[in-house]
């Protein structure tokens, strides 16, 4: 009976809303920026520095009275798109260490917002307890996505790193391909999950939900 109660009074915190951690709230928003940052690199070099771009390269250079040849046209191109590839790194680079202090924040967060004890708390109040499925359901599903993400995150850094430091871990060329190709894979299925999270707020915004958004900037109230 107390387990019952218990469970009911954290699954009604859960519908009136849950306080952040600042970490929480820090790590949300910088994860935010430098995954769109990220995605914006991959943007840049797919539309304005791939092959195709080398023809009007070549062109702009002769209108301005250079002498170019399709060879020379193709490395000022690529060149470019080193440099953007390089900026790509450095967020990389903070993706990972983001992650790192997100692995870390989770082990100085209150027992009852850690993820894996919420995660939890939901399976028992829904298969269990069978009170407040709703909730439950939602929450259940809610923190699986957030576990998927978690997963891409970590696939993500470690493809992304293995990437960077190709010269030095003897990784035979077609596996460093085969690894590019599913760093890039991963990148589609983080956007999807950015839509679904995106979708998700919004519906929540209009329903009961309301003020998720300035709860994860101020923190909410518990």
């Amino acid at each position: 009976m107390a387990i019952i109660e218990h469970t009911n009074k954290e699954i009604g915190a859960v519908k009136k809303g849950k306080k952040y951690a600042s970490s929480i709230r820090f790590w949300h928003w910088l994860n935010f920026v430098i995954i769109s940052g990220s995605l914006l690199t991959v943007l840049i070099n797919s539309m304005l520095f791939d092959r195709s771009q080398r023809s009007f390269v070549k062109n702009e250079l002769i209108n301005a009275g250079a002498a170019v040849s399709d060879k020379q046209a193709g490395a000022v191109t690529h060149g470019l798109e080193d440099q953007v590839w390089a900026i790509h790194s450095y967020f990389g680079y903070a993706l990972a260490a983001l992650f790192l202090f997100r692995l870390i924040a989770e082990f100085f967060l209150p027992p009852a917002k850690r993820l894996f004890p919420k995660l939890k708390k939901a399976y028992h109040a829904y298969f269990i307890l069978k009170k407040e499925r709703e909730t439950a359901k939602h929450e259940l599903v809610a923190k699986g996505l957030y576990i998927i993400f978690y997963l891409l995150l970590l696939i993500m850094v470690v493809t992304g790193l293995l990437l960077a430091f190709e010269d030095y871990t003897g990784i035979p060329q077609n596996i460093n391909h085969s690894i590019k190709e599913f760093h890039g894979f991963c990148m589609y299925l983080i956007l999807g999950f950015i839509v679904i999270h995106l979708s998700g707020v919004f519906l929540a915004e209009r329903k009961d939900g309301k003020g998720i958004v300035s709860d994860m900037i101020n923190g909410g109230e518990n």
